[in-house]
């Protein structure tokens, strides 16, 4: 068997160096057959002479210089395509994703599994407020979606080519790649393993990248948001009809004293309710505004190594 992997990197020059002497001693003393694919994501430090020096060193390394960054699952959706082994594998190139694990996920793959995930069960730098947002994402977006998502799922995968040529076949803009892949329904066999702190360097996955990330989980996934706005719009009229008949009563027997507080509270309420919902719908719409330009998910600049061949 022939092992694509594929290794988006984004700033990545002081982990590269590190990851890369560690998985071909991995690959090396496992005798695995593999082509590594590593995919410069518009990187503004040396990580693409890194790769450069790699693809120089090593025939079984080949290099896909995106021409700018465009998104770590839009890069490895450009590292797969250029795949051409039996199965792809794809990891990240901090560590955290240990190569230890690859002869292990190898014979999943071999026993008939169709896709091995991997499941994080810790990561050993992360923070509290990390554990604690990530662990309630998945059970929103779980309880939202007719597809399980395990909790602690991870971008570190390993597909069979039948996998592999179906997963490419999704045109989606707005990619929650763990999902897609859930989605799919293969044979699936679920690894679990505890994520070391990073080699070097720091995240790329800031706050706001995170909670872009978790939307587009939510709402790739489950149009029950767009209920919850149908449902606050029914409450709120429920409510406005069950004022106005209080009103009426208090009008009937002479009781209305003219006030500014609960008309102020009316106002606020259904204002509210009016903002969230037409939010949601503003959050639905921009997806399909992004689907309907149907613009390409990257441009790649250069492939370095580029084999023209099936089998490598």
């Amino acid at each position: 068997m022939q092992i694509s992997i594929v290794v988006p990197c984004y700033n990545e020059e002081q982990c590269l160096p590190l990851f890369y002497d560690k998985i071909i001693e991995v690959l090396d003393s496992q005798n695995i057959r593999y082509e590594l694919l590593f995919v410069d994501d518009g990187s503004k430090d040396s990580t693409r002479d890194l790769i450069k020096g790699f693809c120089d060193s090593n025939p079984d390394v080949r290099g896909v210089i995106l021409s700018r960054n465009f998104g770590h699952q839009s890069a490895l959706i450009a590292g797969i395509e250029e795949s051409k082994g039996d199965a792809v594998l794809m990891m990240d190139s901090d560590l955290q994703h240990p190569p230890s694990l690859i002869p292990e996920m190898i014979n999943k793959l071999i026993e008939g599994y169709d896709v091995v995930n991997t499941i994080r069960l810790e990561t050993k730098d992360s923070s509290f407020l990390k554990n604690v947002t990530s662990k309630y994402f998945y059970k929103l977006i779980n309880s939202m979606s007719d597809v399980e998502i395990k909790p602690g799922a991870a971008d570190f995968r390993l597909m069979n080519r039948k996998a592999t040529d179906a997963f490419l076949t999704f045109n989606e803009k707005a990619r929650f790649n763990r999902g897609l892949v859930s989605w799919m329904g293969f044979r699936t066999y679920y690894l679990n393993f505890e994520a070391p702190a990073r080699a070097a360097g720091n995240s790329k996955y800031s706050v706001k990248k995170m909670f872009r990330f978790a939307k587009t989980g939510i709402t790739s996934f489950s149009p029950k948001p767009l209920k919850i706005a149908s449902i606050l719009g029914v409450i709120s009229l429920i409510l406005g009809l069950t004022y106005g008949t209080y009103i009426i009563y208090k009008a009937y027997n002479g009781e209305t004293v003219p006030g500014w507080a609960s008309t102020t509270l009316l106002i606020l309420v259904l204002g509210g309710v009016q903002m969230v919902s037409v939010g949601i719908l503003g959050e639905y719409i921009s997806m399909i505004y992004d689907e309907a330009k149907n613009r390409p998910l990257f441009f790649v600049q250069e492939i370095l190594n580029k084999k023209e061949e099936k089998n490598f």
